[in-house]
């Protein structure tokens, strides 16, 4: 399975039963190195974990650009 959670809040944004997609269907093949050691983990099932951003914090973001010095946002 494919998890995905917001990096800033840690809301589960929503999974992916089929573990088999390509990274072009994932939108992952434009990450850097860097970008997909921070964004992917894997755990010891074989489920990946992939940090996004939900919508909530990208609009906070928006609205709030002095929140970027905070790793974590409560909503």
């Amino acid at each position: 399975m494919i998890h995905y959670y917001c990096r800033h809040c840690m809301a589960k944004m929503g999974t992916l039963e089929q573990a088999s997609l390509k990274e072009e269907q994932l939108g992952i093949q434009a990450l850097t190195a860097q970008e997909r050691e921070e964004m992917i983990s894997y755990d010891s099932n074989g489920d990946t974990y992939i940090q996004a951003i939900c919508e909530d914090c990208h609009d906070a973001y928006t609205k709030n650009p002095d929140l970027h010095q905070y790793d974590y946002l409560i909503h």
